[in-house]
């Protein structure tokens, strides 16, 4: 953690509500010895954790607002530094002029996440729960807030910190055998280090799982439905959100333009992209969207490929669009409009590829596509314990683990082996931020939003 005589000690100040109008707006100051600036605005001082009703003034003494302020003096506050909130009325222009007003004061207007940065550098959080203070704002689905929720009052911080205890008692306990090399392995298998070296690898592991788990339900996944046109990708689109979202007509080549809709199955937030028909066409505006199409489905983590139950299965369109498609992208192949045919839906798993059987107009088999999202999605439920993790932590998890199978390599030498310990050791604490490159915290906190 960083040294107390080197933490930031200027006033900063900033919007904290969402941009726009409301019936409430909140500016927010973080500094060092507030009562005077509060006095200064408001004209008196406030109480401590007292929400108290003042007129915000300029600096002639007119009224620019009038609201409550609630002062939270040092270090009890979020930031550990004298914070005082400001709650007016919402509307942009009066947020504007009071923040001007701390301005005038000394305050500056603060950096992206910097109040959650000073909240971390001042000990009041580890780097994990600044983390999830952003994830938790910007969750999609109602399992994603619970998971951030967790994160941000400290159970993942919690985990990771258990086990970076256990590799340090492990590693005091190779470390001290090294002063009698006559005794090394019999100490250590009395001592059972490598059965607790075992213990630290499974539950690693069970870290890792959870993690993955929860890096799907943070991010999601980029879904987007390919094929020629009039197999159905609006439809299928509309059945999945559940409205109509996309135009659907007979006529070939009505989505011109990439169309996007975030639905959740089991929490997991899945962004469909309906795409323009793959097919040679002369119209330059058709063209323009099927060259999306190819740029969509280059950031796609899964593609589903539509094809119409009733045409060949190796028909030259679809040959052609297989042959384009990225190889090492998750493919899932789907026969629509089966309805017109009289046939049941169902699951088809040939040569490594999934082929499924559904209608898009009436819904049957729509089941089958959800199960399969999730199962190429690596999804398997679990209770109330995930993590929203970030790619950072999964990084640091699959370190630390590379690091303990080498030394289950080298119990034969103990330097390195306590090596490899200490290594794991220092990626499980990057999580945590106990061991953390400055500037990875500006590129961490730069992505949270101003006030935050």
């Amino acid at each position: 953690m960083q040294n107390p005589a080197a933490r930031p000690r200027d006033t900063i100040a900033a919007i904290a509500t969402a941009p726009g109008r409301g019936g409430i707006g909140v500016v927010r100051v973080s500094g060092s010895a507030l009562l005077p600036f509060a006095r200064a605005l408001c004209g008196r001082e406030p109480a401590p954790r007292v929400a108290t009703f003042a007129r915000f003034r300029d600096a002639d003494g007119g009224a620019i607002d009038e609201g409550l302020v609630l002062y939270f003096p040092a270090p009890g506050s979020f930031t550990g530094e004298d914070v005082i909130e400001l709650q007016g009325h919402g509307g942009p222009v009066v947020m504007q002029m009071l923040l001007a007003r701390c301005v005038e004061l000394g305050a500056r207007l603060a950096e992206p996440g910097e109040f959650t940065k000073r909240a971390f550098l001042n000990g009041k959080l580890d780097l994990a729960q600044a983390e999830g203070v952003a994830d938790l704002i910007e969750a999609s689905t109602t399992a994603a807030a619970r998971s951030a929720l967790r994160s941000l009052s400290g159970a993942f911080s919690s985990e990771v910190t258990r086990i970076r205890d256990a590799l340090i008692d492990l590693r005091m306990l190779v470390e001290a055998t090294l002063d009698f090399p006559e005794e090394e392995l019999d100490f250590l298998e009395r001592a059972d280090a490598f059965g607790r070296l075992a213990a630290v690898r499974r539950s690693l592991e069970s870290l890792l799982d959870r993690a993955r788990q929860g890096a799907l339900l943070r991010s999601g996944l980029n879904v987007v439905l390919v094929g020629p046109p009039n197999v159905g990708k609006s439809s299928l689109l509309n059945r999945l959100a559940g409205e109509e979202r996309a135009i659907v007509t007979d006529i070939a080549g009505t989505t011109r333009d990439a169309l996007r809709e975030t639905i959740q199955i089991e929490g997991i937030p899945l962004h469909i992209i309906d795409t323009a028909g793959l097919r040679e066409t002369s119209d330059e505006v058709e063209r323009i969207g099927i060259a999306r199409t190819w740029r969509e489905i280059e950031r796609a983590d899964v593609i589903v490929r539509l094809q119409d139950a009733g045409a060949a299965a190796d028909s030259a369109d679809t040959a052609a669009i297989d042959a384009a498609l990225p190889g090492q992208v998750e493919r899932i192949v789907v026969r629509n409009k089966i309805d017109l045919l009289g046939q049941a839906p169902g699951r088809i798993e040939a040569d490594g590829m999934v082929t499924l059987q559904l209608s898009a107009r009436t819904g049957d088999g729509i089941d089958l596509l959800r199960a399969e999202l999730l199962r190429v999605a690596g999804w398997h439920a679990h209770g109330e314990d995930l993590v929203l993790a970030r790619e950072r932590h999964l990084a640091a998890l699959r370190g630390a683990l590379e690091h303990l199978a080498q030394a289950a390599q080298r119990v034969h030498a103990l330097e390195l082996f306590a090596e490899e310990l200490r290594l794991a050791q220092d990626r499980v604490s990057e999580i945590t931020g106990e061991f953390t490159a400055d500037d990875l915290l500006g590129v961490i906190f730069s992505r949270f939003c101003i006030g935050k």
